[in-house]
């Protein structure tokens, strides 16, 4: 796992070079998979990382883990509240005041006010916009196009999340932090494998193996079948 991250850290400073920006700017859920992906990018480039913290009627218990992952890892955090916006963007699109429940459209905003958010502090300073989505999701699709998806690169693009379990304990990720249930945070209670059925541990073990019974496979073929458009440019006429 050292020479993984290594080898990633060492990806991260060729893109620099390729791109000619001067760091990297990550979203911090307080999550796992946000907390490597910092990780990484401050191995690459100490002095050019910034992580950007943005409740959006989230659980406050998420701000606090990102910022002991910005304190731990010492990479400078700006904190970003994007509840008012959003609140006035439901608003505007709904005709309603925002209930904290499960409507996806709407906790879509969520991921996409933040998207908007991280190209802003990234434009300002040349940075590239570095994504958290792991393999697992990715093959579910289970991300918001043009939210999270909206990215420049993804460092941990080709790592299941039992990989990245491994790797945050080589990169010093608190404990806490590895250990904490997944979740997108986009609504109260939400709980990343609650909502798609199946554990990480089934779709790892079917994504690596083909392994699992019919009911985790059909989730997974069912998952990504539907999101195949989420991994394509737009299309357009052959003509």
């Amino acid at each position: 796992m050292q020479k993984l991250a290594n080898k990633l850290a060492g990806w991260l400073k060729e893109q620099l070079t390729r791109t000619g920006a001067k760091g990297f700017v990550v979203g911090l859920s307080g999550g796992i998979d946000s907390s490597v992906t910092v990780a990484l990018c401050r191995r690459a480039c100490p002095d050019g990382t910034l992580g950007l913290i943005m409740p959006c009627y989230s659980n406050p218990n998420d701000q606090k883990d990102a910022e002991l992952v910005s304190a731990t890892l010492g990479v400078p955090a700006e904190v970003v509240v994007l509840d008012d916006v959003f609140e006035l963007m439901v608003q505007k699109v709904t005709g309603r005041p925002y209930q904290n429940v499960r409507d996806i459209p709407v906790a879509n905003i969520k991921a996409r006010l933040r998207m908007i958010t991280l190209y802003y502090y990234a434009a300002r300073r040349q940075f590239l916009v570095a994504g958290t989505n792991n393999r697992s999701e990715i093959v579910m699709g289970y991300f918001t196009k043009y939210g999270d998806g909206g990215v420049d690169l993804l460092p941990i693009a080709n790592l299941l999340k039992l990989q990245v379990r491994e790797l945050a304990r080589v990169l010093g990720i608190p404990e806490g932090i590895i250990t904490k249930a997944p979740s997108a945070g986009l609504w109260a209670e939400q709980d990343d494998e609650k909502e798609m059925g199946v554990t990480y541990d089934e779709l790892d073990c079917c994504i690596l193996n083909g392994e699992g019974c019919d009911r985790v496979k059909q989730v997974v073929m069912d998952f990504s079948s539907k999101s195949v458009h989420k991994m394509q440019l737009p299309l357009m006429p052959p003509f």
